[in-house]
């Protein structure tokens, strides 16, 4: 199916191609009893993919988290650190909106 998308371009090259496309939005909710909690949206791909980098995530920040109806959701007040994980996955930067 990728192949169809990027026109026969390498896998590695199409991905970055994906990354760089996509609009990340990272925001973080209070939730009961005051807990905060950090909310990826905007990266693409199916749950799979999404459990992928959710897993990394988590372990990179020593947080709990899970994948929800298409959004990243981790533990605790992590959006600056979330960012730059994500810049070093290989996001663009412009593309990725840490709302206050």
């Amino acid at each position: 199916m990728a192949e169809n998308l990027c026109g026969g371009l390498p896998p590695d090259i199409c991905e970055q191609l994906s990354k760089e496309e996509q609009f990340i939005k990272i925001k973080v909710e209070k939730r009961r009893y005051g807990k905060e909690v950090t909310i990826i949206e905007g990266l693409g791909g199916n749950d799979s993919e999404l459990k992928k980098i959710a897993s990394e995530l988590k372990s990179k920040l020593a947080a709990g988290g899970t994948v929800k109806d298409g959004k990243i959701l981790i533990q605790g007040d992590h959006k600056e650190k979330v960012r730059e994980i994500l810049i070093k996955m290989g996001y663009a930067e412009s593309n990725i909106l840490v709302i206050e």
